[in-house]
């Protein structure tokens, strides 16, 4: 196999009866993986399991259920890698990533990548492959970046990198200051506290965002972070019963730093005082001076619900939950602030979080020790 381009496709198309039994996606005829001439990660092996594609109306619905076997081809210790899997760029539901954080890839050393995903092509699209598969970006142990980055996997996977940085840390200073047994406390918290992390369905609703019978303006309550770099100044969505639209957060910028982009999380709260994470609020389209101010508001209409049964909102709060710089770097709030507010208990814990006590749990205290103390 060539290790600089991974082309795994012929120009022949895939026949789907037109009575829409699934048939299954073969390497030769059905997928691309295609990765440039100069990409630090190669494919070693790829396995479509049991991808089919169904034709849908006049739409054809791929089921991708893929396995690939990368290989860290660079000097550097890969951190993470996103994904770009696409069967049609501008259709609805045509193009999705695949990303793994949390790695700690040495050079020449090879790791699973699992792509589950459901993607829809127009029938009649032309010849050629179903879906094509390619690299959106790697990031490395030094923070460098490889990649396009059409889907600004940099961000994320920064974002992804400094959450993993920080609960690692913590996890390596409990070990370090008060020993086993007291790692051994806290992990075990910690998987109980994922355990009992309330979790609701939250559904994209289409049509109108606002101006309903029925909907009130509620206001958002703010979590206090001080090292946050923006700070919400106010904010407010429409709200029905188990609705929500229009959310508006305005922030202002109070590093000294100008400011690329930043996400408030919003948290929703029922009758019976149970808070849950709702969504992720984007903000920051153009560039935030030091001081200047902004307004998020996207265009959504959410719906939260639990099993069959409706969330009623009562309330909402919204916290600073990343920032990026101008240059580039990152900030995310600190382990201690999230132990002294509703955080921890509400968000999803980062993915080092998850792999670190999932290690505990598969293979006990000292393979979590042994991890730990690689670093």
């Amino acid at each position: 196999m060539n290790k600089t381009a991974a082309a795994l496709a012929v120009a022949a198309g895939l026949c789907l009866p037109a009575w829409g039994q699934p048939q299954a996606l073969d390497l030769q005829s059905s997928v691309k993986i295609d990765f440039a001439p100069d990409t630090p990660v190669t494919l070693v092996q790829a396995d479509l399991g049991q991808s089919r594609a169904t034709a849908r109306g006049g739409a054809m619905v791929i089921d991708l259920r893929m396995s690939l076997t990368l290989k860290n081809s660079s000097p550097r210790r890969v951190r993470g890698v996103t994904m770009l899997v696409a069967a049609q760029e501008v259709t609805p539901g045509g193009r999705a990533s695949v990303a793994v954080p949390s790695l700690d890839v040495a050079p020449g050393a090879t790791f699973p990548v699992r792509i589950d995903l459901r993607l829809l092509r127009p029938l009649g699209n032309g010849g050629g492959p179903l879906v094509n598969v390619g690299l959106d970006g790697v990031l490395f142990h030094d923070l460098s970046f490889y990649g396009p980055n059409r889907l600004e996997s940099r961000r994320a996977l920064m974002v992804w990198e400094a959450e993993a940085a920080r609960d690692r840390k913590y996890f390596q200073e409990v070990l370090r200051a008060r020993g086993r047994e007291e790692l051994q406390k806290v992990v075990l918290a910690s998987l109980e506290r994922q355990a009992a992390r309330p979790r609701m369905d939250v559904e994209v609703v289409r049509g109108p965002a606002a101006g309903e019978a029925g909907e009130s303006v509620m206001r958002f309550a703010f979590l206090d972070l001080p090292s946050a770099p923006v700070v919400p100044i106010d904010g407010t969505a429409r709200v029905r019963g188990h609705e929500a639209s229009s959310p508006r957060i305005e922030i202002r910028n109070r590093s000294q730093q100008a400011v690329r982009y930043y996400e408030i999380g919003w948290l929703v709260r029922d009758e019976n005082g149970i808070s849950y994470w709702a969504a992720s609020i984007p903000g920051a389209s153009r560039e935030l001076a030091p001081g200047a101010t902004a307004e998020a508001s996207p265009s959504s209409r959410l719906r939260f619900l639990k099993g069959d049964r409706p969330v009623t909102i009562h309330s909402m709060t919204g916290f600073v939950s990343q920032v990026e710089f101008a240059d580039g770097a990152v900030w995310v709030p600190e382990r201690r602030v999230q132990e002294l507010n509703p955080l921890l208990r509400v968000v999803a814990p980062s993915a080092e979080e998850q792999r670190l006590t999932d290690l505990y749990r598969r293979r006990g205290l000292q393979a979590l020790v042994d991890e730990l103390n690689k670093f």
